[in-house]
């Protein structure tokens, strides 16, 4: 691990600019530093579900390794060139996503992002996630990014849906339906 930081603030953005993890300097509203600020914010997200006390420990299990996985995106977010994101992370979702998927009752309706406090803060947290992947293919149209970072974030986002769905059902006891009728 690199230098642990001492002093937290150093000045040096105060022109508008940030560093990079490979030492380079960029404007913070870049599509870079846009990407991998969506991905923490994400990964903010997912604490906040985290918070909540009772949760599954199956749910604390999976989050908690995410939010890992998610340091991994960011860092190879912020050092262009950098690889550390495979294959295999998208696998570990798909895994956990078939595994907490198994449970549930088939989906007839939409649901509303609700349902607890703990599945609301995971429907948060999933579209942040989506933001952070749109974010992500903003970058890949104007700089390299491999494309096992979108898969993964991707993937993730329909974890945090099904992992929504069962918090509602732990908190609530189920879905809160979209009913189209209402407002007719």
């Amino acid at each position: 691990m690199g230098n642990r930081l001492s002093k937290i603030y150093t000045r040096t953005g105060d022109d508008g600019t940030t560093g990079l993890g490979d030492g380079s300097r960029t404007d913070k509203e870049s599509p870079r530093v846009e990407a991998y600020g969506t991905v923490d914010e994400a990964n903010s997200a997912i604490g906040v579900v985290l918070a909540v006390a009772g949760l599954p420990a199956a749910v604390t299990a999976a989050l908690t390794e995410v939010q890992h996985d998610l340091f991994d995106v960011g860092a190879e977010l912020c050092i262009p060139g950098h690889r550390v994101v495979t294959e295999a992370y998208a696998t570990r979702i798909e895994q956990a996503l078939d595994g907490f998927n198994e449970d549930l009752p088939p989906l007839k309706e939409f649901i509303l992002p609700g349902g607890g406090p703990a599945a609301a803060a995971c429907h948060l947290a999933r579209t942040i996630t989506r933001r952070a992947e749109r974010r992500v293919w903003s970058l890949g149209r104007v700089e390299t990014v491999a494309p096992e970072v979108s898969r993964y974030l991707n993937r993730l986002s329909d974890l945090l849906f099904v992992i929504a769905r069962v918090l509602a059902r732990h908190e609530r006891g189920g879905d809160v339906l979209w009913s189209r009728s209402r407002g007719s």
